[in-house]
């Protein structure tokens, strides 16, 4: 069984990768990463205690504190951030 810390480092390798890549495939291969950190955080937490998950909570908050902040306020019915030009649609 793999060790939760090794897939852990793997994760962010992978999110540093995608950081460097054009904001359109970031949005797409950002989402998988997003996902799978709670799932990670938690199992990380279960082997290696809570201050293990503190550090991964804080990394994981760090990496993705723009999308989080979007999700977060569109739950809340605030207005969204303006999208950067690359992501904005293209006018006719």
């Amino acid at each position: 069984m793999p060790n939760p810390l090794t897939l852990g480092a793997v994760w962010v390798i992978v999110a540093a990768i995608t950081a460097m890549l054009p904001m359109r495939r970031q949005a797409i291969l950002g989402l998988p990463l997003l996902i799978a950190a709670p799932v990670l955080l938690v199992w990380i937490g279960m082997i290696h205690g809570v201050l293990a998950v503190a550090f991964g909570t804080f990394a994981f908050l760090s990496m993705f504190r723009r999308p989080l902040n979007y999700f977060a306020r569109k739950a809340l019915g605030l207005p969204l951030p303006e999208l950067p030009p690359e992501l904005r649609p293209k006018s006719v």
